[in-house]
């Protein structure tokens, strides 16, 4: 499994990715990522501002991308990033991928300064429930900065600072 951040390339294989769990998790409805204007082009948003914001993609030993994993600033809360956009094709799903993943966008928090991680989903994407739990992330009630309105469970993460 190969890691790197995203450009232009990459745009429209993590846009089918996502489009295509989303589907899977009848989710392809008004309020969620599926029909955010940026989601055909994330390299601009994500790279506008390299110091604040990431989106990891990863590859496969062929080259293939098979998911990425984004996370930016979140107003609703002080010192705070936002992970997002995590998803993976079916055939890395259940590998350890996503785990690697948020490793990764945990450790771009810390280096970035952000004190806590917050991260919305819905209760249709279980797996990925499960693991944000294990994770440490704990569910709290819906933070008003709440931008897709139709994701149910909100979580937040205080991060631990390096020594």
């Amino acid at each position: 499994m190969n890691y790197k951040k995203i450009d232009k390339s990459d745009n429209a294989a993590i846009a089918k990715i996502v489009r295509h769990n989303l589907e899977k998790a009848r989710l392809n409805i008004p309020g969620t990522v599926y029909f955010d204007k940026g989601l055909d082009n994330l390299s601009e948003f994500y790279n506008a501002a390299p110091d604040k914001r990431v989106y990891y993609i990863a590859k496969n030993d062929e080259g293939e991308t098979i998911g990425g994993i984004g996370i930016a600033e979140f107003d609703g809360f002080d010192g705070c990033a936002e992970i997002q956009k995590l998803y993976l094709s079916d055939e890395a799903k259940g590998k350890g991928y996503g785990k690697q993943l948020m490793s990764l966008a945990e450790e771009f928090a810390r280096k970035a300064g952000y004190k806590l991680l917050y991260l919305e989903t819905h209760t249709n994407l279980a797996t990925a429930v499960k693991m944000y739990e294990k994770l440490g992330f704990r569910e709290i009630e819906k933070p008003k900065a709440v931008v897709h309105s139709t994701m149910n469970r909100f979580y937040i993460k205080k991060l631990q600072v390096p020594c």
